[in-house]
């Protein structure tokens, strides 16, 4: 779980992991933030668009239809091995999900059936449309899934995450089937093996450091850490604001504490000097 990685950063993390990238036009600005909330984000979400050509189906996720406006995710994975970014923020690509199958996320743990809509996907998931019939006749090419092993393995790196936090559109919604021709156990396979190796490309790619933004957020935005279990409004459920403190609340806290302590212990110093001086007075009065 975490804040979603800057635009820069995103595109940074994808380049550092060899994957060829296509940035499309505005997608740096173009998203749905207006329509709710964007993070934070929890995993990689995998998905086909039962469309064909390239062209064609990147242009029809970035402006969406009639019924669905994009962006439709951000990054479109193309036959070729191509990841073209169409959009950064929120984008309408998971829908509604199942509460219990996002804590298996956040958990890293093995997925339990999808069969409930409760929770809003499209604030916690990144997502990536792969060109695709998904008739099942369909074939994917070597260098699309290799694409999307790469995708998944530089966003779960970028943000400490395992392979476990890349799941199928059909994992997350009733109902769903996407992506089909290949099994979302052998894509986490491959990811996890990829992550298990110590990139070359990453290891030549200067880290990305935090800007000033980044530094506000982490500071004062709610959603990044956990909330301590026993404050007064938590609560377990990871969409209630009750969960997560901003890592100034949780400063300002620690250090509340710690100055308490500094002075019990003073005090407690205190009495023990007293103490001290009525042991020695009483010791004198033995004599």
């Amino acid at each position: 779980m975490a804040t979603p990685l800057t635009a820069a950063r995103l595109i940074a993390a994808l380049k550092a992991e060899g994957v060829q990238v296509v940035e499309v036009g505005d997608w740096r600005d173009h998203n749905r933030n207006h329509k709710g909330p964007w993070g934070p984000v929890h995993g990689v979400m995998i998905h086909h668009t039962v469309t064909r050509g390239s062209a064609r189906t990147v242009e029809l996720c970035r402006r969406g239809y009639s019924g669905l406006p994009g962006p439709l995710c951000h990054g479109v994975i193309t036959k070729d091995g191509r990841v073209h970014l169409i959009g950064y923020g929120r984008a309408n690509h998971a829908g509604s999900g199942d509460g219990d199958v996002l804590r298996a996320v956040i958990a890293e743990e093995a997925l339990p059936p999808d069969n409930e809509q409760n929770t809003d996907g499209n604030r916690h998931f990144y997502g990536f449309e792969c060109e695709n019939l998904g008739d099942g006749e369909d074939p994917w090419p070597a260098a699309q899934l290799e694409a999307i092993e790469k995708v998944g393995a530089a966003l779960a790196r970028a943000h400490g995450w395992n392979e476990r936090s890349v799941i199928g559109h059909l994992e997350w919604q009733p109902g769903k089937v996407d992506p089909r021709g290949f099994t979302m156990n052998s894509m986490r396979a491959r990811i996890a093996a990829r992550l298990d190796d110590n990139n070359p490309q990453q290891q030549q790619e200067d880290d990305v450091a935090l800007t000033d933004d980044d530094i506000r957020k982490l500071a004062t935005r709610d959603g990044i850490f956990k909330a301590p279990r026993d404050a007064a409004d938590y609560n377990p459920d990871p969409d209630h604001p009750g969960h997560w403190w901003a890592f100034g609340t949780h400063v300002v806290g620690t250090t509340s504490k710690v100055r308490a302590m500094e002075k019990r212990l003073a005090a407690m110093d205190r009495k023990l000097d007293q103490l001290t001086d009525l042991l020695q007075q009483l010791a004198n009065k033995e004599k």
